[in-house]
């Protein structure tokens, strides 16, 4: 179910990036664009109204009703847990690659263009509510790591692999066409979309490595993605009948929160982000403890 849009007014720029990557998911992963379009129509919505502005969010309110009724049977459209999941995934899949091609010295546009589509994926998933910390940190790193590569690119210069400082986060233009995302109104939570669907990360492109320069002194050391250096917590000593703590309601959510992560996972066919977030829920479940 395309979607054709005229141009994005001056006044609607904050929402442009969400579009464009709604665009890009279109065939394969449609509940990344199902949530990008939603998350655009309803800041859009927040910002302007005018008739320059209804001109392009009043067909994505009509494809938007169309995919929720076209999907209602899928277990996404129905569970935000299900949704937010996917989402975390798909942003998680695109860090984890591009942080991988950066300490390798792999530089080139599919890495910068991964960590920004993260950056966007992530700022999305406040449609779910608040950000962990955890997704935070890999939001601004991701921004500020695809300005940092784009600009050493443009300029000729080789960038340093992994966190070299600083925390300023320019304006992407020129080949990539991306601005670094702004930081838009957090709308509450919305409607779910279509189902899951598989991803697969863009292909690195031919590169030199070359040996990096020495990093420049800063005060900010960006963190670096907490999925691929947690250290899962040595699990409790478990009873033979099971766990005897007493859990919460919010305790409970928390740890079916980390199955369902798992789950989406292994649809992905990624066993280590399955394990983590298993580990993760069997240790909530034992000691009542979030890792």
């Amino acid at each position: 179910m395309a979607l054709h849009l005229p141009a994005v007014p001056p006044i609607l720029k904050p929402i442009q990036h969400f579009l464009k990557v709604a665009a890009e998911h279109e065939r394969r992963d449609p509940v990344v664009t199902y949530w990008c379009r939603l998350y655009a129509l309803q800041n859009g919505l927040q910002i302007d109204k005018s008739a320059e502005s209804l001109a392009i969010l009043l067909p994505l309110m009509d494809w938007l009703e169309n995919a929720k009724k076209s999907g209602a049977s899928e277990e996404a459209i129905t569970n935000d847990v299900v949704a937010q999941a996917h989402m975390e995934n798909c942003g998680n899949r695109l860090f984890l690659w591009a942080d991988k091609e950066d300490r390798a010295a792999h530089f080139n546009k599919n890495v910068v263009k991964a960590f920004y589509t993260a950056g966007v994926i992530y700022d999305v998933c406040e449609t779910f509510g608040e950000l962990s910390v955890e997704v935070q940190e890999q939001r601004k790193y991701a921004k500020w790591k695809a300005a940092y590569i784009h600009s050493c690119l443009k300029k000729g210069e080789t960038p340093q692999p992994g966190p070299v400082g600083g925390d300023d986060e320019e304006d992407l233009t020129g080949d990539v066409s991306m601005p670094v995302p702004q930081q838009p109104h957090q709308p509450g939570p919305g409607p779910s979309g279509p189902n899951v669907m598989g991803f697969q990360p863009p292909p690195p492109a031919a590169s030199h490595h070359q040996p990096p320069p020495a990093a420049p002194a800063s005060p900010y050391q960006p963190a670096p993605a907490a999925a691929s250096s947690y250290q899962p917590p040595a699990p409790a000593p478990a009873a033979s009948s099971g766990s005897s703590v007493s859990l919460n309601f919010d305790q409970i959510a928390k740890a079916q929160k980390y199955s369902k992560l798992a789950y989406s996972a292994l649809n992905y066919e990624d066993v280590p982000t399955a394990v983590v977030n298993l580990q993760k829920a069997l240790h909530l479940l034992q000691t009542g403890v979030d890792a």
